[in-house]
């Protein structure tokens, strides 16, 4: 079984396309063991994507957790399987399908976007002490579940031990939640830094957070307009603009595809 070693803008995959119906295995106890990052391929998460019609374009997508855990959303995921798509059949614009969601996709340029549903947004959702001072967290679902803080420095905090204390929360019990810490970066800009449930680690760059990021910052008036560059730990940016004809509660989050390298399953 071939695989493709794959990371939307450090945020990393092994992916399996388009496997046959004979192909059904325990994913959850496979992505565990390829996920390990000392003993497995390593990565953040394993994806199954499959084509499931050409005209139109549509592919069904599962993302597995690094624990096994199934995603519900995970932007970057989506963004891996359409290039994949893109490359193996042609294929520039198509549906995919998510946990049951209906996203967008299109692949232009250098550049794969997708589109992430937004739906509750909690003000003030919890609050934890950060270095000292009183911090408050904002929640926004955007396909799974995101709090969201805002920094004086995204650089100065200590994402892994701060988030793994939000992630548990008490408040957020019983599915916890994936957490972001953000801060001003310029004009229509935020850097970020996210720690993700499921991957139970800080991950280079998550695109569903940088949807929540971008909620959340335009409801504190940290970013006002229609296009917001992301900043993330991997050095290679994603962007978030809203949808044309579903603005309030649609964006699309976009940015590169490496591929790594591919390999044979043992």
């Amino acid at each position: 079984m071939r695989f493709r070693k794959i990371h939307g803008a450090g945020n990393d995959f092994v992916l399996l396309c388009d496997l046959g119906p004979d192909d059904d295995k325990k994913w959850h106890k496979e992505a565990e063991r390829l996920c390990a990052r000392r003993t497995g391929v390593g990565a953040d998460g394993l994806i199954i994507s499959r084509l499931v019609s050409h005209r139109p374009a549509v592919l069904d997508v599962t993302c597995f957790n690094a624990d096994g855990s199934t995603a519900t959303m995970c932007g970057n995921a989506l963004r891996c399987a359409a290039w994949a798509a893109h490359r193996d059949h042609g294929l520039q614009q198509m549906c995919l399908h998510m946990a049951g969601v209906e996203h967008e996709a299109v692949v232009s340029g250098d550049s794969v976007w997708v589109t992430a549903e937004v739906g509750a947004v909690q003000p003030r959702r919890l609050q934890a002490v950060i270095n000292g001072r009183p911090t408050w967290f904002d929640s926004a679902h955007t396909g799974t579940e995101h709090v969201v803080a805002v920094v004086d420095d995204v650089d100065n905090i200590d994402a892994v031990m701060v988030g793994r204390l939000i992630r548990h929360h008490a408040d957020i019990a019983p599915l916890g939640t994936n957490v972001n810490f953000i801060q001003s970066a310029g004009h229509q800009a935020l850097k970020i830094r996210t720690y993700e449930r499921g991957v139970e680690a800080e991950t280079l760059s998550c695109g569903s957070g940088a949807v929540a990021a971008v909620v959340v910052a335009t409801l504190r008036g940290l970013v006002a307009g229609r296009t917001v560059t992301i900043h993330n730990r991997a050095g290679q940016p994603l962007t978030v603009r809203p949808h044309d004809t579903r603005p309030t509660r649609t964006h699309w989050v976009g940015g590169p595809i490496t591929h790594t390298f591919e390999g044979v399953l043992a």
